[in-house]
This record gives C-alpha cells, structure tokens and sequence, in this order.
C-alpha cells in the first residue's frame, strides 16, 4: 500500500512546551518586549556594537540551549522514521527536531540555526557556544582569523532565507497529499505560501494550533488542542495507515 506523502512544517508553538516563548503570542518575547525585536535586525546589528552585544547575551541566555524534545517533537520523529515524510521543515532555529533523533537532512531549517555562527566578511563557520567563551572578555566577539563581524547563523529580518532550504520546502509542499502546519500562524513569508502552494497543488491542509491562522479558510482540517497532545494523536492517526 502506497503511504500518504505528508509535508510538516512547525513554527515557534511546537517548543512552547520545551519551555521556549515564542515570539507572536500572547505571551510572546516581542508581545512583552517589543523592543528586542530589534535584536534581529540586521541592518540594525551590523551598525551598533553596542546592539550586536546585547544580541550575543540575549542568545546566550536563550533557553533553547537548555530546552529538551516535547512529546510532540518525538512524534514527528517517528512519522519521518516511518516514512511518511522524507524530513520537518521547521522556522525554528532551536534544533529539538534534531535533539528528538532526527538527522541534519531530515530537518529543513527555514529560518536557520542558534547551534552555529559565521564570520560576515571571510564567512568561516564554527559552533555558537565556542563564541560565548569569548564574551567575557569581548561581549561583541570579532572573527580570529580576520576580525570581522560575527553572527549567530539565524535569518535576522533584513536577509533573505537559505535558498537550498526554501527550494527543498517547495517541492516538498508541491508533492505532498497533506500539509500539516504545526505551532504557525502562517503569517511570516515566504514560509507562509507553503501552504498555499500546497493546497493549489491538491494538498489537504492541516492546521494545529492555539490562535487562528491566515490560512484557517483554505483548511481541511483545524486542532486546537494542545500541541503535544494533538500532534502524538495526529501521528498516530497517520500510523494505523500502515
């Protein structure tokens, strides 16, 4: 028997319950403090050493770096495990899909990633937390090997998005028979067309999430329920399929 070929994409409500805010909801980071929104802006960043380092001690002090899969992580892994998708695409740069058991290939991280940092001028890469034991003694870390400018390696408003990774998300959604959109309101592009292209590609959409969503008339079917408790069940529902 031929599998249902699902896309899932998770935004910032998935990791709510891993004890990590997310940005737009009522209790959101920039719902209660607008100005660190500002944090991410890139023009913003690349002219303020004074901004760039309140930015190094608010990812510092970010609890993703402390945060564990939830049970809904978990579940996600054991649908691509079962084939049912060939990967997560996530606007999360937490890494709890990999954390879940998932590996680098089966997660398309739309918004890029907190794990690593890259020079702006020579462009070398290496692991965030290498750039933290620098803080202390230059809380706005420069590049070793030729002093330029440092950044954690998320798409900061301003830049454009990873072009392999959006590329990879579109066919994913463009073949898919359902799209199930999880903790997203779909309202940040161009992550959002995905379910619009999805659906105009025949695609049955699935929304899982607490608030309505830019996308809640285009609908197959909308959960409310608690994600961890909605996306296991869901997963499950997939499963007996087998």
């Amino acid at each position: 028997m031929k599998l249902p070929r699902v896309a899932v994409l998770t935004g910032a409500g998935i990791s709510t319950g891993a004890g990590i805010p997310d940005f737009r909801g009522p209790n959101g980071v920039w719902t209660k403090s607008p100005e660190r929104a500002g944090l991410l802006d890139i023009d913003a960043y690349l002219g303020s050493a004074v901004l760039r380092a309140d930015a190094w001690k608010d990812w510092r002090d970010n609890p993703a770096w402390k945060a564990k899969p939830t049970p809904a992580h978990h579940a996600l892994t054991r649908l691509v495990r079962a084939g049912f998708a060939g990967c997560v695409l996530t606007q999360n740069f937490d890494g709890l899909h990999q954390a879940a058991g998932l590996k680098d290939h089966q997660v398309v991280e739309l918004h890029g990633t907190i794990r690593t940092a890259s020079c702006r001028k020579c462009h070398i890469s290496l692991p965030t937390e290498d750039v933290f034991k620098r803080l202390k003694v230059r809380p706005d870390p420069v590049c070793s090997w030729c002093g330029g400018i440092l950044k954690v390696d998320v798409v900061y408003f301003g830049e454009t998005l990873p072009a392999e990774a959006l590329d990879r998300a579109v066919r994913e959604a463009e073949t898919c028979d359902f799209f199930v959109a999880i903790g997203t309101t779909l309202s940040v592009y161009p992550v959002a067309g995905l379910a619009a292209s999805a659906v105009r590609a025949g695609a049955k959409l699935i929304i899982v999430n607490d608030e309505p969503t830019n996308y809640d008339d285009e609908a197959h079917k909308i959960i409310r329920e608690p994600i961890d408790e909605a996306v296991p069940a869901l997963v499950a529902d997939f499963m007996d399929r087998l």
